[in-house]
């Protein structure tokens, strides 16, 4: 791993001393108009289908005509991408196969806080007021640091482009009394811009399995404010402020020992973002940025009739981040993304001690030009200076050659990483109705000596040694290789990618404890990797008709595991033999909640002569396994926690009149596929949706 780092980083700077020869004039007088256009993957404006990174974008008008009002469900519709609900319920997204806890979630740019076990729930986010969704694929960290070792979603809030007031105001109606309310206002007054968006969200809930206590998701009710403001102070300097707050108020309840346990769980957001455009000159602008953002949640349940407390918890983060970025643009066009900033986060929440809190200071720059005219390279670096681990440099190379106007290859190659976070380092759980202990490896030592003192440890299991060295921020290699294809009503591309991890951090018994139960404590030792091709195929029949398709096939192992397993290490026992075989390579299935293989197809279809659209969406998941069930540590074809592949048809249809207004129809999961492993696909969901334009 660090070999290959150490080569990219030599090619990135090597690079970057090219660019500094290149003679510094900029050509004022060419304007280029494009489309697509897609800010995240290097931070500064380029065509989508110019990038040779991995990149998918989602479109204002995708998200309307697909009838989609949160963010996991238009998401879950892409290529390559997978909502996965964790044991909390929460819904986070796959991509490639690498898990919630590594994509990065910004809102125009700027990253949102608030993780359940390292999971961010997206379906808090409402889609009401986007311009689109962009999807960078594979580590990203060269850019925004931490957490972006998968990949990075930002969307992108609507900018006001009209004089006259526009806007519109929607309500829509579906199953479970699932309600949402849209207001969303924009204006353009000459050098002034405003936009406020207003979300009420709310359902009844459902229940997938009566036989049991209490519904699989509880009443809710969540709203979401949004104003944006804009200003051109002169044709050199403008601004952008946003301010953002989210708040919701959910049911709880939970059985234990035939006691019905009630109450409410809460969760509050807010987001303040003010950022400067600056042009110094005709080749060199700035951008100055301030970001806070603050998340809060509480859960409270207890006995109504004994007033008994069974649990009792908060979690308060904060983050505040002043960055300032610079672009400047050589004669050939090509350039130069630089920046650096600070960034504080403190957490307070129920299982800590006390409040605790990480700062870091970072820089990043890249390179983007063209070669030869055919050739075009990105080549960048990160480099971040943590309070809590070991600095991490993050360096990056793409490269596109376009070998005929319809044919171009692309690849990538790039370094990420994941810092270690508050609940891996500063825990303290003890499930009072089990007994086991959950420490963070900061606290664990101390934490350790305590339970000693107060007799609860029968003994330790791992030397004090292993629990005094810093833990390891995780870290992964990401290869994309691909092929774009577009040439008049086709468009096409395939792309192979691998990403190789190292450092990952999971749980380990550090001790036994009296009772029975074990300690827990965070370590660095798993190496995995995930790797396989995705495909996307449209076609425009004519103006009217768009089909378009989408394929993943994925294969992710845990590279230890799979050595023991071709070694002959890992047993099972034989369900129809009842005999304890050796388990093979092909029976070793993979990670947990990973499918094999994944697909779409699309279907839109235009009727102009009557002001209507229509469309068809089928999502395919095929099999995969939720926990190990035989004990021997992995996922192979003797587990019986597999859940069977499905399809889910999503279809809507869309109709306008008087001008003004859209009346849609449409279902979701249009066959009532249900399965109580899966509690976010709640059978069939009807709605329909009143819009009106102005």
């Amino acid at each position: 791993m660090k070999g290959k780092k150490l080569y990219i980083s030599v090619l990135s700077i090597f690079t970057l001393v090219k660019a500094y020869s290149q003679e510094i004039q900029a050509d004022s007088t060419k304007v280029t108009e494009i489309d697509e256009v897609v800010l995240t993957a290097t931070r500064t404006a380029r065509q989508l289908s110019s990038l040779p990174l991995p990149v998918t974008l989602v479109s204002k008008n995708t998200i309307i005509d697909s009838g989609t009002i949160r963010l996991d469900e238009i998401l879950n519709e892409q290529t390559g991408i997978i909502t996965v609900a964790d044991e909390s319920g929460f819904e986070g997204v796959q991509i490639q196969g690498i898990a919630s806890d590594y994509i990065l979630i910004l809102i125009d740019g700027v990253p949102l806080v608030g993780r359940s076990a390292g999971n961010f729930d997206i379906s808090r986010l409402t889609v009401g007021n986007i311009k689109q969704i962009e999807i960078v694929k594979g580590p990203s960290s060269s850019l925004y640091g931490s957490e972006a070792l998968g990949g990075v979603i930002n969307i992108i809030t609507e900018k006001p482009k009209e004089e006259a007031l526009s806007g519109n105001v929607s309500y829509r109606i579906g199953r479970f009394t699932q309600q949402d309310i849209n207001l969303d206002i924009k204006q353009r007054i000459k050098d002034f811009g405003y936009g406020i968006f207003v979300n009420r969200f709310s359902s009844e809930g459902y229940d997938l399995n009566p036989d049991a206590e209490g519904q699989t998701v509880n009443p809710f009710e969540n709203y979401t404010l949004n104003a944006r403001v804009y200003n051109d102070f002169s044709e050199k300097l403008s601004v952008f402020a946003s301010a953002r707050y989210y708040n919701q108020n959910q049911d709880a309840d939970f059985v234990l020992n035939d006691t019905n346990f009630e109450g409410d769980s809460k969760e509050e957001e807010w987001n303040a973002h003010l950022r400067f455009d600056h042009t110094l000159r005709a080749n060199v602008s700035f951008e100055y940025e301030v970001y806070f953002t603050n998340y809060t949640a509480t859960e409270k349940l207890a006995d109504p009739i004994s007033d008994d407390v069974l649990s009792d918890s908060d979690f308060d983060q904060l983050l505040f981040r002043p960055e300032i970025r610079n672009i400047y643009t050589f004669k050939n066009n090509s350039k130069l993304t630089s920046g650096f900033g600070f960034q504080y986060d403190e957490l307070d929440r129920t299982f800590f001690d006390e409040r605790v809190d990480f700062n870091s200071q970072y820089v990043y720059v890249q390179y983007d030009a063209d070669f030869f005219e055919k050739l075009n390279v990105i080549v960048g670096a990160r480099f971040d200076n943590h309070s809590e681990y070991s600095n991490q440099l993050s360096p990056k190379l793409a490269l596109r050659y376009k070998i005929t106007d319809q044919i171009a290859a692309k690849a990538s190659i790039g370094y990420g990483f994941k810092a270690p976070d508050f609940r891996q380092l500063y825990f303290d759980f003890t499930n009072s109705a089990v007994g086991y202990t959950v420490l963070g490896y900061n606290v664990a030592l101390e934490k350790l000596e305590e339970l000693q003192d107060q007799g609860q440890i029968l003994d330790v299991v791992v030397p004090e040694s292993e629990l005094q060295d810093p833990l390891e921020a995780e870290s992964s290699i990401g290869y994309n290789v691909g092929v774009t294809y577009k040439k008049k009503n086709w468009n096409a591309e395939v792309n192979f990618f691998r990403n190789d991890f190292e450092n990952l951090i999971d749980t380990r018994i550090i001790a036994r404890k009296t009772n029975g139960q074990n300690v827990f404590s965070y370590f660095n030792f798993d190496e995995i990797y995930t790797t396989g091709i995705e495909t996307n195929i449209g076609y425009k029949f004519n103006t009217n008709l768009t089909i378009n398709a989408g394929y993943q096939l994925l294969y992710a192992f845990d590279k230890t595991k799979k050595d023991q397993v071709g070694n002959g290490e890992i047993f099972a026992r034989d369900p129809v033999t009842n005999e304890t075989i050796a388990v093979t390579t092909s029976e070793y299935f993979g990670l947990v909640n990973r499918s094999r293989h994944n697909a779409n197809l699309k279907v839109f279809y235009e009727i102009p002569s009557i002001d209507t659209n229509l469309n068809l969406r089928l999502i395919y998941r095929s099999k995969y396994a939720l926990f190990d069930t035989n004990g021997n540590g992995l996922i192979d074809d003797y587990d019986t926690s597999f859940v069977d592949g499905f399809v889910t048809t999503n279809i809507s249809a869309n109709k306008t009149f008087f001008k003004n207004f859209n009346l849609q129809i449409g279902a979701n999961n249009l066959f009532d596929y249900t399965d109580t492993n899966i509690p976010t696909l709640p059978g069939i969901q009807w709605y329909a949706r009143l819009n009106y334009q102005f």
